[in-house]
């Protein structure tokens, strides 16, 4: 599967993006002390998810996943739910809704530019999203509503200094925000953040001139690594910054994605510094996959079977 996630939040200025316990060994395999335990981005059912709501989330809770992050809706709002709705949907089915993604500010349509096609085979069809920018208050105090411990801006406008300067300053007010409301904020990366834009790096200044205690990280580790980065050099420098991870794996190229554990990153390594990241929550993530329950599965195995950080 091909990198086409972050042209699809950009262009279409939308975020489109199982049962049992977390085992006792697969805690020690990773070495997580309770109440760790594996999470998933919904993004990764993109397309899928909104045509049988709980029947998805049922099979998603049926391969092992306790913690939800939530994405774009086609359906609007939490899937076609409120808040408290999504939320109690989640607990019936023993999962914990911890964290849910939107939009920093609308994004411009190239032209020409024709949207991905769904799961159906058919162009996607995405209605008016609310982001930060315009309705900040709101997704805070939906977030808020919903119990939710963090509230995470998926994509910003980065193209140059002026855009960086802007989301900067929305960053920095969805923070304090989010601070009174009781809601963790944080910031997620694609790759393009650690790119220069008119000989700055949006990603050094967006971490040094936000509030390091009203705006954390969501690190994507693949995104970053695609950038150049290496996690653990990063955890080092902003130690305790990233309480939320994505975790999905590249190949060598970094140009196609794959379950974890199916391509080249090395978790083992990163997990092991999950310390000094500040790593309270990690959610598995596959961009549009072709089969997204597959994917999970896969990835699912691989973090409680082999990853002995």
């Amino acid at each position: 599967m091909t990198l086409n996630r972050r042209k699809f939040l950009q262009t279409t200025g939308t975020l489109v993006l199982g049962g049992m316990a977390f085992s006792g060994k697969a805690a020690q395999l990773l070495n997580f002390k309770p109440p760790h335990a594996v999470g998933l981005q919904l993004f990764t059912f993109f397309g899928i998810i909104d045509d049988d709501v709980k029947g998805t989330l049922t099979k998603i809770a049926g391969v092992g996943y306790k913690e939800i992050e939530s994405a774009f809706s086609k359906k609007g709002g939490y899937y076609g739910l409120k808040p408290r709705e999504f939320k109690s949907l989640l607990g019936d089915l023993g999962m914990e809704w911890k964290s849910h993604h939107v939009l920093g500010a609308p994004f411009k349509l190239p032209k020409g530019y024709k949207m991905p096609v769904g799961a159906d085979g058919k162009p996607m069809v995405i209605p008016p999203m609310l982001n930060l920018k315009e309705n900040m208050q709101q997704l805070v105090d939906e977030a808020a509503d919903g119990g939710i411990e963090y509230l995470v801006c998926a994509n910003a406008p980065i193209g140059s200094l002026a855009e960086i300067t802007d989301t900067i300053k929305i960053l920095n007010a969805t923070g304090e925000a989010c601070k009174k409301a009781g809601v963790q904020f944080a910031y997620h990366n694609h790759d393009m953040e650690f790119h220069e834009v008119e000989g700055k790096i949006p990603y050094h200044l967006m971490i040094t001139e936000t509030d390091a205690n009203n705006v954390k990280m969501e690190l994507d580790l693949a995104w970053a690594i695609k950038g150049g980065k290496d996690p653990v050099e990063m955890f080092k420098m902003h130690p305790g910054r990233f309480p939320l991870w994505h975790v999905k794996d590249l190949d060598a190229t970094h140009t196609n994605i794959f379950p974890v554990g199916g391509g080249t990153i090395d978790f083992k390594r990163i997990f092991e510094n999950r310390e000094t990241a500040g790593m309270k929550h990690f959610f598995v993530e596959h961009d549009m996959p072709k089969d997204a329950l597959a994917s999970i599965t896969s990835s699912y195995q691989y973090i409680t079977e082999t990853i002995k950080a």
